[in-house]
């Protein structure tokens, strides 16, 4: 199930994926056997992916909170969370990236195997662009590369 958000269909330059780029995304989930599948399915999609075991790893690698080197990170066209996650949840970390200056404008895609209205919504209305039921199957990647390729038009 993909449920998408409202907000701006709008894409800013720098996070556009020019003709013939692999979109690099960024894959954060607790779970080893549904970060392989996702970064599984990403590949076979022609995506650059770089995963990541929890939402603190992927603040790191996106130098979240940290003024000074905050977007010296290698361009992250979209980044896929989990919602549930132990330490920092991805509405949590969803929360600081549109929250930061230099990454706002990326496409965050959240994933849950709990399909509950109200925290569907929460993410949405928090600035995610989808929110998709694992386990995430080859059509749910075709939609997600589709949100990634509108940014070139």
């Amino acid at each position: 199930m993909l449920s998408s958000g409202g907000g701006s269909d709008s894409c800013s330059k720098d996070m556009a994926v020019e003709l013939g780029d692999e979109p690099h995304v960024l894959v954060v989930d607790d779970s080893l056997i549904d970060r392989k599948l996702v970064e599984r399915l990403l590949k076979n999609s022609s995506c650059k992916v770089t995963t990541a075991e929890n939402a603190l790893r992927a603040v790191n690698y996106l130098r979240l909170g940290n003024d000074t080197l905050e977007g010296t990170v290698s361009e992250v066209n979209m980044i896929i969370t989990d919602y549930c996650m132990p330490g920092m949840t991805g509405y949590e970390l969803l929360k600081k990236i549109k929250e930061s200056s230099v990454l706002k404008e990326v496409p965050v895609v959240i994933m849950s195997s709990d399909n509950i209205p109200t925290r569907i919504n929460q993410c949405l209305e928090e600035g995610a662009k989808m929110f998709m039921l694992k386990p995430l199957t080859r059509s749910d990647v075709k939609q997600l590369k589709w949100h990634l390729m509108k940014c070139r038009s």
